[in-house]
């Protein structure tokens, strides 16, 4: 058994490199995976490699297998597809998915992996930590037939709620960004677009993921009088203003946080973590999410990818990582 690996770690805030990395022997319940493609969370992985998260959230920002601490050096992901080339009979040789950082190799329990259903291709499973955040989000908001809907912020998360949403009969639903070459990606999805200033108002809900104090303000807006706002950015360690003044407790607006660290208390006491993601992978069959595919490039490649990408040099929106035969 192969039992070397090498592994992206975030060395210093803005330095990466690649480590060398012994596997543990895989124990009777352990497999062995070998990456075919990870994915980078843009919004979130960018604000961990700047050296952006508070201390006040480093321990509930810690990733399933993240070795290190923040602010680094660190190991840090958990878009991870492989193949199992070690472990119990019913997992050898199918492709996974996994909550693991940028490693051409691992070992974790088998519990700690899902099979990808035949009709998703790993390419585009790597998406599936990010699916599983807007099955989340759904659940929090609880769509109902016909209602009118804004998801402002059309980022790798923005993009998935607003997919998930256009399959709710009747509603309307409209991707807000303030980059106009987003409207090619919201076509794709089967969604409207709209700038900031010509979205549609009187809206029941709006999903918030632009993660900027003026999408936030832009939010409260849109809504409709005792509308809600799902807000599902993540600040890091930036404080934002929210216009609580003028109308807000007038029309009886909501605010309401969405985390996909724990199962939206809608479904919590009939829905495990391992039931929202194998649901998430199942709705991967769908070849529109493929839009979201925006950029490539080859795991050794990134100490350098990744400070353009989180420096904004490399635009898009998922960033797939290629492992070859590593």
């Amino acid at each position: 058994m192969e039992r070397e690996a090498q592994a992206f770690w975030l060395r210093a805030p803005g330095e990466g490199e690649i480590r060398p990395v012994v596997l543990p022997p895989p124990g009777p319940g352990d497999v062995l995976v070998r990456t075919l493609y990870s994915g980078i969370s843009r919004g979130t992985e960018s604000l961990v490699f700047r050296g952006g998260v508070p201390p006040s959230q480093r321990r509930v920002m810690r990733a399933p297998f993240q070795e290190g601490d923040f602010p680094a050096p660190v190991k840090y992901g958990y878009l991870n597809v492989g193949v199992v080339e070690h472990g119990p009979a019913e997992l050898l040789g199918r492709t996974v998915f996994c909550l693991f950082p940028h490693q051409t190799r691992y070992v974790v329990p088998a519990t700690a992996v899902t099979p990808v259903p035949p009709d998703v291709p790993p390419g585009r499973a790597v998406l599936a930590g990010t699916v599983e955040t807007a099955v989340n989000a759904l659940w929090d908001a609880a769509p109902l037939v016909g209602d009118k809907i804004a998801v402002v912020g059309a980022g790798m998360v923005g993009c998935c709620v607003a997919r998930l949403l256009a399959a709710v009969p009747g509603v309307r639903v409209q991707l807000v960004d303030v980059d106009p070459g987003r409207a090619a990606v919201a076509a794709a999805l089967g969604v409207e677009f709209a700038a900031p200033a010509e979205a549609a108002g009187e809206c029941d809900i709006v999903v918030h993921a632009s993660a900027t104090e003026e999408g936030l303000a832009r939010s409260l807006e849109l809504l409709a009088a005792e509308g809600t706002v799902v807000e599902l950015s993540w600040y890091g360690d930036r404080r934002v203003s929210l216009p609580l003044g003028e109308a807000f407790h007038s029309r009886r607006l909501v605010v309401r946080g969405s985390q996909v660290g724990a199962v939206s208390p809608a479904r919590r006491a009939r829905r495990t973590f391992a039931d929202r993601m194998a649901l998430a992978l199942r709705l991967l069959a769908d070849p529109a999410f493929d839009a979201l595919i925006t950029g490539e490039c080859a795991f050794e490649e990134l100490p350098e990818v990744m400070p353009r990408l989180t420096g904004g040099q490399i635009p898009g929106l998922c960033h797939r990582v290629g492992y070859g035969r590593a």
